[in-house]
């Protein structure tokens, strides 16, 4: 055993080196390596989707060691925006928010509270090409110079899907969809005769039966260019043409051709337990489709009017678009600035596009999924995108950006529901939604009058 002197001895010899490896070893302990910068990202993806934002952040986390996204579920898109919103009065907002696309007009508004995305770019001089962008996409969330204030990303489009199975079973041929909405009452009828409950629903009603109707017919659905054109916009869809569809509608609804089955998606389930035959939705909605139903799918444009002069135009987008919020610390921007530019690679892009069923938004990430045959492997992936590209965009196709809109189109379901449960005239209820929603657009106009 060591004697104490001899002990002591040993501390006077080497004491230095054991205070400076003491010292070493007290700065790994208090200063580790730098932390990563953790970025909030708020956004109203579930299910399937919701795993697919999971990934995008995962995939995004590896590919570098200075930032963290963080995604968060925060329900609907409404809950979305407006916990946000909350957040935002207590300082504690997210540094990105998922915004629905009929919010539009009411985020520009609130100057003081978003970061245009374009500035953010070019403030942390990362590279961002506006024309890289669909052009049915981009212009949807750019501003009158074309420079984009958002950024895109979950855009769809309404598109046809239908039971293979059930159309076998009702005789039809289950190789053609339905491409007109003759045709396609002939098919529901025929569903119905072979048993199905429903023949035919949509999801949400006012955006496939009013909005996206009404574009993919050429018609205003307001005007002023849909509102691009200003905020003194007035709603004009109590058209000949859109009261029709409605009229046919709850004609179809007394015999369950058609059947309501509510406001956002709660149609979609209904579809994938075999009880409707057609359904038509949001083409971002095939993933979980895909993955929840026992049968063979199809798929379809949406459906037309062939009497309707120009028709079949082009749909237009819904879906969401990442806002950046104002009052984060310097840092997150920088995060997030390199985020959006990893989400504009083409290889990133075309495989949330794959996965999803959303559009892809740059060229890019299309040509590269056309390139990777995924096309060709996957019969109606591309429906979307020819649909959205049928036709130049004209005034009343290329989108709608009305104030408030998120409540004018509760306001035109309101009178919709009415309509299918034959308490009001399908002209009536049009007329009434056009007066609700035009006294909102009134509204949002007195309360922004500098825009």
């Amino acid at each position: 055993m060591t004697s104490r002197r001899h002990r002591e001895r040993l501390i006077v010899k080497f004491g230095w080196k054991v205070l400076k490896l003491a010292a070493v070893a007290a700065v790994l302990l208090v200063s580790p390596a730098r932390a990563a910068t953790d970025i909030m990202w708020w956004h109203a993806m579930s299910g399937q989707l919701g795993k697919q934002v999971d990934k995008l952040a995962a995939a995004f986390n590896a590919s570098q060691s200075d930032f963290r996204i963080v995604p968060a579920y925060k329900g609907s898109y409404t809950e979305t925006v407006t916990a946000a919103i909350f957040a935002f009065r207590s300082r504690s907002q997210p540094a990105i928010v998922q915004v629905n696309e009929i919010a539009t007009a009411t985020m520009m508004a609130a100057r003081g509270a978003i970061y245009p995305v374009f500035e953010l770019m070019r403030d942390q001089s990362e590279a961002f090409a506006p024309s890289a962008y669909l052009p049915a996409v981009a212009g949807y969330y750019a501003d009158i110079d074309g420079n984009l204030l958002s950024f895109p990303f979950n855009a769809s489009t309404p598109i046809l899907y239908y039971n293979k199975d059930m159309f076998r079973s009702a005789g039809l041929d289950p190789d053609v969809a339905p491409k007109t909405w003759p045709e396609v009452g002939t098919a529901a009828k025929r569903l119905r005769s072979a048993g199905a409950p429903c023949g035919v629903t949509t999801s949400w009603p006012s955006w496939i039966n009013v909005e996206n109707y009404s574009a993919f017919h050429n018609l205003p659905l307001a005007t002023r260019a849909n509102g691009f054109g200003g905020l003194d916009a007035q709603l004009v869809f109590n058209n000949p043409q859109v009261v029709r569809h409605i009229a046919r509608l709850a004609e179809w609804q007394g015999t369950k051709i058609f059947d309501y089955s509510g406001r956002g998606q709660a149609a979609e389930p209904r579809f994938q337990k075999g009880e409707c035959g057609i359904f038509i939705g949001s083409s971002g909605t095939r993933a979980d489709i895909k993955a929840n139903s026992n049968f063979e799918i199809g798929y379809g444009m949406m459906p037309y009017d062939p009497d309707v002069q120009g028709a079949p135009q082009n749909s237009i987008i819904g879906g969401a678009t990442l806002w950046v919020l104002r009052d984060r610390p310097a840092a997150e921007y920088a995060g997030v600035a390199k985020f959006f530019a990893y989400l504009s690679r083409p290889e990133v892009q075309a495989a949330w596009h794959q996965n999803t069923g959303y559009l892809p938004i740059t060229r890019a990430a299309f040509d590269l999924t056309r390139a990777q045959g995924f096309y060709d492997r996957n019969p109606g992936a591309s429906i979307s995108i020819e649909e959205v590209t049928l036709k130049p965009p004209t005034d009343n196709s290329k989108g709608i950006r009305l104030g408030s809109f998120v409540l004018v189109r509760d306001a035109i379901d309101d009178e919709l529901e009415q309509v299918f449960a034959g308490k009001r005239s399908a002209q009536a209820a049009m007329d009434n939604a056009v007066e609700r929603g035009n006294r909102l657009l009134r509204q949002f106009e007195r309360a922004n009058p500098d825009r």
